[in-house]
Order: C-alpha cells, then structure tokens, then sequence
C-alpha cells in the first residue's frame, strides 16, 4: 500500500472509531509495520495537524472535540513542483516521439493529484512552473552528448567559452549530464587537460561520438571535484567567501539554500553574515550582484576587489 493510501485508510480507521485502536489491528489494517505504523501516526498528527490521542498501549483515536477532514492537497512544495514540472514537461512535448508513449504518465500524473485532492478534479492549470533564462541549445549535439553520457563513449565537440568566446576541440569521456538551474552542463574527464571539467550544453557544437570507451571516474572523485564547491563552476574549494546582507535582505537570504555546507547568522545589528566554499568566483559574483546594494563581499579581499571592479564597470556605463 502506498503511502498515500496508508494515509486516507488511517484517517479513516480513526475517523471512524468509537474506542481507541491498537496498533496491532492498525499494523492488519495497513498492512504495514509496526514502525511504519507509528511514522504515519506522527505524519498524521504532526504534519496535517490531527487531533491525534492516545499512545501504544491504549491505542490510538481522534480527539471527537475537534473536528478535522484532510486537507484537500496535502503534497510538499517539493513534490508538488516535481508533479507540476513533469506534467508541463510532457505537455510541450506536444506531439513529437515521446507524446504518445508518455500518454499513460501524464494520466497517472493527473489521477495523483486527484487522489490528493480527495477525488476533486485540480485545476492543475492555476499553478505553473516558469523556467528561468532558458539557454537555446543545438538538438543535435544536445543528442550525442546525452548519448555519449549513457552508452559511455568518449566524445569530441567544439566548445565556444562564455567568457572569451574562444572556440576549442575538446575530446573528453563524459560522465554526467546535470540539470541546473534550468540549464544543461556536461561533467567530464578532457583528455588534453587530463583534468575534470565542467562544460556548458549550450556551448557545445559539432558532437561526435567516439570510438573508445569512455574513461570512468568515480562518483566519490567527481563529487569531491565538481560538487564540493559553490554551484555548477566548481572545483576543489579554495577557500570561503563572506557576505553580509542588509537588514531588509537578510529575512530571504536567511531562508535561502546556497550550498550544502553553508554557515549564516544574525548580526546584533539586524544583518545577516553568509559563509560559503568556492572555487572560481564567477557564479558566486553574479549571485552576490542579484542583491546589489543589499549585499556586502566581506572576505576574502580578491573577491572583494572583483565586485568592487564588477560594480565600478556597471556604474560607468550610467556615466557616459
């Protein structure tokens, strides 16, 4: 039974009940464990705010001096954008190869929501995923990269750098294809280099497969190189960046998940100090510029100067 089942059949066992259940007949009923039992309980109680009573001895009912009906839609914000992201995925597939075959999820995707609508039909169309600063990317290399990725081949491409524009022959075995911020970036091992890499899909032109294997790194090596440091331009950190935010920002940046390893705190003043690993500067600088002058680079002084130059070349372009 899944949980969502377990959940409506629990609510109703104890909706239902004159006297105290046990967990014993709960565990029958649910056709579950004993501890699966009890996690449910506290889902129950906890999380959709039941009026949970008892304990494992006596049993367990509802409180019959409050009235409580699940909600209507009880999925986390995480679920509920995974849900919404697959469905309008699979709707601007439109009719191209996977429409058909892909049919049957995007109804199984619509009589999930209703279950946890209670058997309601969920205007789904009310809530929307927006993809933001959606690079175009070439089908076609985006095709043999994605291949190259999964049959493990190795791979040769020009790569145009975003910020040179210079355009060099890269062959490299790829490792994975990571989604990020609505973007594609390639992780691989660049032969010439014999180094880790990071390469962005949009960037890349003229795939073609190769005839050897591709050189498998571990996933522990390609975590610690790629995944280690903040976001996708990343690497072995170098050291910790410090940030301070105004007051008026520092009740969002507080809310905010920057990297896993990330360490905040008030200041006595009302500010709000954000420490986190780098390793090249760049998407740590145009983070930092996001807040403009809500946001302060306290350390370390290199970066300090690069958005201090950052900002010195943005206010002469209002100069002239």
């Amino acid at each position: 039974m899944e949980r969502i089942e377990r959940i409506h059949a629990l609510h109703r066992i104890l909706a239902a009940a004159r006297y105290p259940v046990t967990v014993a007949r709960l565990q029958e009923e649910l056709e579950c464990s004993r501890a699966t039992v009890y996690r449910d309980l506290a889902y129950l109680r906890d999380y959709l705010m039941a009026p949970v009573v008892g304990n494992g001895e006596a049993g367990f009912r509802y409180d019959t001096s409050e009235r409580f009906e699940l909600p209507g839609l009880w999925l986390s914000s995480e679920e509920l954008h995974s849900l919404i992201a697959a469905q309008q995925l699979l709707v601007r597939s439109g009719s191209g190869v996977l429409s058909n075959a892909l049919a049957p999820l995007q109804q199984r995707i619509e009589r999930l929501l209703d279950e946890h609508a209670g058997g309601r039909r969920v205007p789904i169309e009310r809530v929307r995923v927006v993809p933001h600063r959606l690079r175009s990317v070439d089908e076609v290399s985006f095709r043999t990269v994605a291949t190259a990725v999964l049959d493990r081949k190795q791979l040769t491409f020009d790569y145009r750098a975003r910020s040179t524009d210079e355009k060099t022959r890269r062959h490299v075995s790829p490792q994975r294809l990571t989604h990020y911020r609505d973007n594609w970036y390639l992780d691989a091992w660049d032969h010439e280099r014999e180094g880790l890499r990071s390469f962005s899909v949009d960037r890349i032109l003229n795939a073609k497969l190769g005839d050897g294997a591709a050189r498998d790194v571990p996933d522990e090596e390609l975590d610690r190189q790629l995944a280690s440091s903040y976001g996708i331009f990343s690497g072995p950190p170098k050291g910790w960046a410090t940030i301070v935010f105004s007051p008026k920002a520092a009740r969002w940046v507080a809310d905010e998940h920057w990297h896993s390893q990330q360490q905040g705190r008030f200041l006595p003043d009302g500010r709000y100090e954000l420490k986190v690993p780098y390793s090249t500067g760049r998407e740590l600088l145009m983070d930092v510029m996001h807040y403009g002058a809500d946001a302060e680079i306290v350390d370390p002084p290199v970066l300090r100067e690069q958005a201090r130059a950052l900002l010195a070349l943005a206010l002469s372009n209002y100069e002239r």
